[in-house]
């Protein structure tokens, strides 16, 4: 039976969802996929093909609509943001995304237009290259970092991990001798995940904006 790139990647993310990047292996998904093992390897020699598949998957809709139409009265600050935003939507939508993203090095028309959408606005603002391909993939890390923690306290398809439980034993131990962890407390388990984001990546924009100004 032949059988698309296109279907194989539909039916790993529907896989991955259901048990997570350990239990996507290639014979589970030959056998979701009703066919041999040989006809999945036309198409991946390994699982790690199949992961940088799936990544590629992952960023298929972002910055579509920013590249496509862009905004003479945007900033390079929210163009910046607003992709951020996009990737950070794009990996939670699916269950570790995050995990299967990070350490991919896939060369798509897909991972190409998003680093396009962040590295360009910072050029035009009058970074140099080094400052805004780094700087753009500083922000990238960040993002897919803060996704790989926040993912499994927000994972919609199993008992979130209770976070708060954790806080009473980490209150006992600061307040013997850590009294700055102790006092933060309150905002080191604060669940709010968006206001975090924002905090954190409207710090690496305001750094960026310094070393733009300062040449």
């Amino acid at each position: 039976m032949k059988i698309q790139r296109e279907a194989v990647i539909a039916t790993a993310l529907s896989l991955l969802d259901e048990v997570g990047i350990e239990g996507l292996t290639m014979r589970r998904l030959a056998q979701e996929l009703e066919i041999k093992a040989a006809s999945l390897y036309w198409h991946f020699t390994n699982k790690q093909a199949l992961m940088d598949g799936i990544a590629d998957a992952l960023m298929e809709g972002v910055a579509h609509k920013h590249l496509a139409e862009p905004s003479t009265s945007t900033t390079w600050c929210i163009a910046v943001s607003m992709t951020a935003h996009e990737i950070r939507r794009a990996l939670l939508k699916r269950r570790d995304g995050a995990r299967v993203y990070a350490g991919t090095y896939v060369t798509t028309g897909n991972t190409l237009r998003v680093a396009e959408a962040l590295i360009g606005p910072l050029r035009e603002a009058g970074a140099s290259t080094r400052l805004a391909s780094w700087g753009a993939f500083s922000i990238l890390y960040y993002v897919m970092g803060f996704v790989m923690e926040e993912q499994p306290l927000v994972r919609p398809d199993a008992e979130p991990l209770n976070i708060e439980s954790h806080r009473g034993s980490f209150e006992a131990l600061a307040a013997h001798s850590y009294p700055h962890a102790l006092a933060a407390m309150g905002d080191l388990f604060n669940p709010d995940f968006d206001a975090r984001f924002d905090l954190g990546l409207d710090l690496l924009i305001t750094g960026l904006r310094v070393r733009i100004a300062g040449g």
